[in-house]
Protein backbone atom coordinates (compact mmCIF):
# COMPACT_ATOMS: atom_id res chain seq x y z
CA UNK A 1 0.00 0.00 0.00
CA UNK A 2 1.10 3.02 -0.92
CA UNK A 3 -1.69 5.46 0.05
CA UNK A 4 -1.14 8.95 1.64
CA UNK A 5 -3.33 11.33 2.69
CA UNK A 6 -3.85 12.92 -0.32
CA UNK A 7 -5.64 10.29 -1.26
CA UNK A 8 -8.71 10.78 1.60
CA UNK A 9 -11.60 12.51 -0.13
CA UNK A 10 -14.28 14.22 1.61
CA UNK A 11 -17.00 12.85 -1.06
CA UNK A 12 -20.33 14.20 0.82
CA UNK A 13 -20.85 16.33 4.55
CA UNK A 14 -20.54 12.78 6.17
CA UNK A 15 -18.58 10.46 4.27
CA UNK A 16 -14.67 10.23 3.50
CA UNK A 17 -13.79 7.84 0.85
CA UNK A 18 -9.63 6.93 0.81
CA UNK A 19 -8.80 5.70 -3.10
CA UNK A 20 -5.86 4.07 -4.77
CA UNK A 21 -5.26 3.42 -8.24
CA UNK A 22 -8.92 4.80 -8.81
CA UNK A 23 -10.66 1.65 -6.23
CA UNK A 24 -12.17 2.74 -3.30
CA UNK A 25 -10.21 1.26 -0.20
CA UNK A 26 -11.47 2.33 2.26
CA UNK A 27 -14.37 4.96 4.04
CA UNK A 28 -15.81 6.64 7.07
CA UNK A 29 -18.60 8.01 7.58
CA UNK A 30 -19.98 10.38 10.58
CA UNK A 31 -23.73 10.47 12.08
CA UNK A 32 -25.73 12.13 14.52
CA UNK A 33 -27.74 10.93 17.38
CA UNK A 34 -30.74 12.34 18.53
CA UNK A 35 -29.18 13.39 21.73
CA UNK A 36 -26.43 15.44 19.45
CA UNK A 37 -23.89 12.98 19.60
CA UNK A 38 -21.80 12.23 16.88
CA UNK A 39 -20.98 9.05 16.27
CA UNK A 40 -18.09 7.71 13.44
CA UNK A 41 -17.34 4.90 11.71
CA UNK A 42 -14.26 3.61 9.44
CA UNK A 43 -14.44 0.58 6.86
CA UNK A 44 -10.91 0.15 5.72
CA UNK A 45 -9.27 -2.47 3.75
CA UNK A 46 -5.54 -2.45 5.85
CA UNK A 47 -5.22 -0.49 9.22
CA UNK A 48 -3.03 2.23 7.62
CA UNK A 49 -5.66 3.23 5.76
CA UNK A 50 -7.86 2.67 9.09
CA UNK A 51 -5.31 5.41 10.76
CA UNK A 52 -5.32 7.81 7.59
CA UNK A 53 -9.32 7.93 7.14
CA UNK A 54 -9.28 8.57 11.01
CA UNK A 55 -6.64 11.21 11.14
CA UNK A 56 -8.56 13.17 8.07
CA UNK A 57 -11.99 12.81 9.65
CA UNK A 58 -10.64 13.77 13.09
CA UNK A 59 -9.55 16.68 11.93
CA UNK A 60 -12.34 17.84 10.75
CA UNK A 61 -14.84 17.30 12.89
CA UNK A 62 -16.07 18.72 16.11
CA UNK A 63 -15.00 16.62 19.61
CA UNK A 64 -16.37 15.01 21.16
CA UNK A 65 -16.60 11.86 19.03
CA UNK A 66 -18.15 8.34 19.82
CA UNK A 67 -17.86 5.06 18.18
CA UNK A 68 -19.55 1.50 19.25
CA UNK A 69 -17.03 -1.43 18.57
CA UNK A 70 -17.99 -4.92 19.68
CA UNK A 71 -15.82 -6.19 22.36
CA UNK A 72 -14.24 -9.02 20.86
CA UNK A 73 -12.79 -7.38 17.65
CA UNK A 74 -9.61 -6.63 19.32
CA UNK A 75 -8.42 -5.16 15.66
CA UNK A 76 -10.99 -2.90 15.92
CA UNK A 77 -10.31 -1.78 19.36
CA UNK A 78 -6.73 -1.29 19.06
CA UNK A 79 -7.64 0.63 15.77
CA UNK A 80 -9.84 3.30 17.29
CA UNK A 81 -7.55 2.83 20.26
CA UNK A 82 -4.60 4.39 18.34
CA UNK A 83 -6.33 7.30 17.55
CA UNK A 84 -6.61 8.24 21.11
CA UNK A 85 -10.69 6.50 21.92
CA UNK A 86 -11.06 5.02 25.09
CA UNK A 87 -13.87 3.16 26.62
CA UNK A 88 -16.67 5.11 28.18
CA UNK A 89 -18.90 2.54 28.77
CA UNK A 90 -20.35 -1.26 27.97
CA UNK A 91 -23.53 -2.75 26.81
CA UNK A 92 -24.25 -6.25 27.15
CA UNK A 93 -25.85 -8.14 24.46
CA UNK A 94 -28.98 -9.78 25.22
CA UNK A 95 -31.08 -13.16 23.49
CA UNK A 96 -34.77 -12.89 25.01
CA UNK A 97 -36.74 -15.79 24.84
CA UNK A 98 -40.86 -15.22 23.41
CA UNK A 99 -42.29 -18.55 25.32
CA UNK A 100 -43.93 -16.95 28.02
CA UNK A 101 -43.74 -20.64 29.31
CA UNK A 102 -40.03 -19.68 29.38
CA UNK A 103 -39.96 -16.11 30.22
CA UNK A 104 -42.28 -16.97 33.13
CA UNK A 105 -44.43 -13.94 31.83
CA UNK A 106 -47.41 -15.39 30.91
CA UNK A 107 -49.58 -14.61 34.00
CA UNK A 108 -48.22 -11.11 34.05
CA UNK A 109 -50.96 -8.42 34.12
CA UNK A 110 -50.45 -4.64 34.63
CA UNK A 111 -51.18 -2.84 37.76
CA UNK A 112 -55.12 -2.00 37.91
CA UNK A 113 -54.98 1.38 36.96
CA UNK A 114 -52.45 0.77 33.66
CA UNK A 115 -53.88 -0.56 30.50
CA UNK A 116 -51.15 -1.93 28.17
CA UNK A 117 -51.62 -0.90 24.74
CA UNK A 118 -50.34 -3.06 21.87
CA UNK A 119 -48.13 -2.26 19.07
CA UNK A 120 -50.06 -0.64 16.14
CA UNK A 121 -52.66 1.00 18.49
CA UNK A 122 -50.73 3.54 20.43
CA UNK A 123 -52.18 7.31 19.92
CA UNK A 124 -49.41 9.58 18.29
CA UNK A 125 -50.09 12.32 20.19
CA UNK A 126 -49.71 10.45 23.83
CA UNK A 127 -46.98 8.31 22.55
CA UNK A 128 -44.64 11.52 21.51
CA UNK A 129 -45.82 13.21 24.87
CA UNK A 130 -44.46 10.42 27.07
CA UNK A 131 -41.45 9.74 25.09
CA UNK A 132 -40.24 14.03 25.40
CA UNK A 133 -41.21 13.64 29.09
CA UNK A 134 -39.06 10.69 29.65
CA UNK A 135 -36.16 12.11 27.58
CA UNK A 136 -36.15 15.03 29.59
CA UNK A 137 -36.30 13.23 32.85
CA UNK A 138 -33.07 11.32 31.86
CA UNK A 139 -31.44 14.10 30.83
CA UNK A 140 -31.91 16.45 33.69
CA UNK A 141 -30.29 12.82 35.75
CA UNK A 142 -27.97 10.57 34.36
CA UNK A 143 -28.26 11.77 30.82
CA UNK A 144 -29.34 10.42 27.64
CA UNK A 145 -26.41 9.26 26.55
CA UNK A 146 -26.71 6.71 29.36
CA UNK A 147 -29.27 4.90 27.81
CA UNK A 148 -28.88 2.19 24.76
CA UNK A 149 -27.38 4.35 21.80
CA UNK A 150 -30.05 6.04 19.68
CA UNK A 151 -30.69 5.53 16.17
CA UNK A 152 -34.04 6.00 15.27
CA UNK A 153 -34.74 10.17 14.31
CA UNK A 154 -36.99 11.47 11.70
CA UNK A 155 -37.45 14.95 10.31
CA UNK A 156 -36.71 18.19 12.89
CA UNK A 157 -35.40 15.49 15.49
CA UNK A 158 -38.44 13.25 15.73
CA UNK A 159 -37.40 10.34 17.84
CA UNK A 160 -40.68 8.94 17.20
CA UNK A 161 -40.19 7.98 13.69
CA UNK A 162 -42.87 5.02 13.64
CA UNK A 163 -45.91 4.90 16.31
CA UNK A 164 -46.52 1.12 15.08
CA UNK A 165 -43.53 -0.22 16.73
CA UNK A 166 -44.23 0.47 19.91
CA UNK A 167 -46.16 -0.76 23.09
CA UNK A 168 -47.29 1.92 25.42
CA UNK A 169 -48.90 1.33 29.22
CA UNK A 170 -51.66 3.81 29.34
CA UNK A 171 -52.84 5.12 32.80
CA UNK A 172 -56.13 7.80 32.88
CA UNK A 173 -55.80 10.22 29.73
CA UNK A 174 -51.82 9.99 29.47
CA UNK A 175 -49.16 7.39 28.52
CA UNK A 176 -46.40 6.97 31.32
CA UNK A 177 -44.13 4.16 29.70
CA UNK A 178 -43.24 2.82 26.32
CA UNK A 179 -41.50 -0.12 24.82
CA UNK A 180 -40.24 0.25 20.91
CA UNK A 181 -39.78 -3.33 19.24
CA UNK A 182 -38.08 -2.96 15.69
CA UNK A 183 -36.95 -5.51 13.20
CA UNK A 184 -33.11 -4.54 12.35
CA UNK A 185 -32.13 -7.35 11.25
CA UNK A 186 -33.25 -11.17 10.95
CA UNK A 187 -34.51 -10.88 15.25
CA UNK A 188 -36.60 -8.33 16.39
CA UNK A 189 -34.56 -5.91 18.66
CA UNK A 190 -36.15 -4.15 21.92
CA UNK A 191 -34.89 -0.86 21.40
CA UNK A 192 -36.19 1.24 24.81
CA UNK A 193 -38.25 0.42 27.47
CA UNK A 194 -38.75 3.34 29.56
CA UNK A 195 -41.38 4.44 31.98
CA UNK A 196 -42.06 7.55 33.85
CA UNK A 197 -39.85 8.30 37.20
CA UNK A 198 -43.91 8.52 39.22
CA UNK A 199 -45.28 5.35 37.73
CA UNK A 200 -41.68 2.78 38.25
CA UNK A 201 -41.44 -0.42 40.89
CA UNK A 202 -44.97 -1.51 39.75
CA UNK A 203 -44.23 -3.80 37.01
CA UNK A 204 -45.12 -1.59 34.51
CA UNK A 205 -42.23 -2.31 32.76
CA UNK A 206 -42.70 -6.00 33.12
CA UNK A 207 -45.96 -6.35 31.76
CA UNK A 208 -45.42 -4.19 28.41
CA UNK A 209 -42.44 -6.68 28.03
CA UNK A 210 -45.01 -9.36 28.88
CA UNK A 211 -47.04 -8.04 25.70
CA UNK A 212 -44.25 -6.93 23.64
CA UNK A 213 -42.66 -10.59 23.42
CA UNK A 214 -46.02 -12.60 23.70
CA UNK A 215 -46.67 -11.14 20.26
CA UNK A 216 -43.97 -12.03 19.10
CA UNK A 217 -44.11 -15.95 20.19
CA UNK A 218 -47.75 -15.70 18.29
CA UNK A 219 -46.03 -14.53 15.44
CA UNK A 220 -44.02 -18.15 15.54
CA UNK A 221 -40.60 -15.67 16.10
CA UNK A 222 -38.94 -17.29 19.06
CA UNK A 223 -36.35 -15.14 20.62
CA UNK A 224 -35.63 -11.52 20.26
CA UNK A 225 -31.95 -9.26 21.18
CA UNK A 226 -31.76 -6.33 23.32
CA UNK A 227 -28.91 -4.44 24.29
CA UNK A 228 -28.41 -2.88 28.19
CA UNK A 229 -26.33 -0.50 30.02
CA UNK A 230 -24.46 -2.67 32.69
CA UNK A 231 -24.58 0.04 35.10
CA UNK A 232 -28.48 -0.19 34.37
CA UNK A 233 -29.19 -2.71 37.54
CA UNK A 234 -33.08 -2.88 37.15
CA UNK A 235 -32.55 -3.46 33.56
CA UNK A 236 -30.01 -6.02 33.83
CA UNK A 237 -32.52 -7.75 36.74
CA UNK A 238 -35.57 -7.73 34.44
CA UNK A 239 -34.01 -9.46 31.52
CA UNK A 240 -32.33 -12.25 33.80
CA UNK A 241 -35.88 -12.82 35.20
CA UNK A 242 -37.15 -14.13 32.24
CA UNK A 243 -34.27 -16.08 31.02
CA UNK A 244 -32.52 -13.92 28.94
CA UNK A 245 -28.91 -15.06 27.92
CA UNK A 246 -26.15 -12.80 27.55
CA UNK A 247 -24.17 -13.55 24.25
CA UNK A 248 -21.86 -10.38 23.89
CA UNK A 249 -21.10 -6.95 24.34
CA UNK A 250 -20.24 -3.95 22.98
CA UNK A 251 -18.04 -1.12 24.00
CA UNK A 252 -19.18 2.62 22.89
CA UNK A 253 -15.77 4.86 23.14
CA UNK A 254 -14.82 8.43 23.19
CA UNK A 255 -12.24 10.79 21.97
CA UNK A 256 -12.78 14.22 24.14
Amino acid sequence: MNTNSGDIRRVELTRWEAVENDQVVGCGEVSQRPDGRLFVSIDAWHDDVFDQIAATMLAALRRPLHTVVDEADGGLLSCWGRAGFVTRRREWEYLVPSDPTTTGLGAVTPPPDITVVPAGRAEEEPLRAVDRFIRDEIESTIGWQEMPAEILRGPGGDTVVDPKLYVAAAQADRYVGLLRVVQVTRLPRIGLIAVRADARRRGIGRAMLSRALGALHDRGIPTATTEVNESNAAALALFDSVGARRVGGSLELVLR
